[in-house]
């Protein structure tokens, strides 16, 4: 069910609320750079499957480094498989990766943790760290094994709608090794990412 707060018919501010479109709750494509800067810095052994793919933004940039990588979304937004509910799936993989809706990240982490057999990556607020809850449910539990933090703010815009501005939020990849050690890596993207990859985007 949508978040309360989402509006479908206010203006578009994407560096400071999130909008539901029509087709289902919360899809802001994620700009080709930030995935790069993921495939970059991590490896992913295996096959690979993109959950909340919407209109393949993601899933293209992890299928040029990954060419067993399989894509789904629960709604049908034109790219990869639909109708697959990633909160309750009858698939695995070795590797998951995607940038979940903002409004069930952490059931998001809970599915993601039982189903991926390697790695598991989620896009993320850096504000994902903060709150007594999820200290309880998730990071006292099954803490990531690495979260890389961009130095350069993404901007997320619904699909279709003019690209300017630039975002106000703090955003960080958090990766669940199932081959590393105990405890969490704090690391940093460094800067130009954003610059490299956006050309023509």
């Amino acid at each position: 069910m949508p978040d309360a707060t989402y509006n479908l018919n206010g203006g578009l501010k994407p560096t400071l609320k999130r909008f539901a479109d029509l087709d289902g709750p919360d899809f802001f494509p994620t700009p080709p750079w930030a995935t790069f800067a993921l495939v970059d810095n991590e490896a992913f052994k295996g096959d690979l499957w993109e959950c909340a793919c919407g209109d393949g933004a993601m899933s293209r940039v992890l299928e040029d480094a990954n060419p067993s990588t399989f894509s789904s979304d629960l709604y049908r937004r034109g790219y990869g498989e639909p109708g697959i509910d990633f909160l309750d799936p009858a698939r695995t993989a070795d590797n998951i990766v995607t940038n979940p809706p903002y409004n069930c990240a952490e059931g998001f982490v809970a599915s993601g943790l039982k189903h991926a057999r390697r790695k598991f990556a989620l896009l993320l607020r850096l504000a994902f760290l903060e709150g007594a809850n999820r200290q309880r449910t998730i990071f006292s539990r099954c803490p990531p094994s690495r979260v890389w933090v961009f130095s350069e703010r993404i901007t997320f815009y619904p699909s279709g709608v003019e690209r300017k501005g630039s975002g106000t939020t703090a955003y960080a990849w958090f990766v669940w090794d199932k081959d590393a050690s105990t405890g969490t890596e704090l690391k940093w993207f460094p800067p130009g990412y954003k610059a490299r990859y956006s050309v023509g985007t």
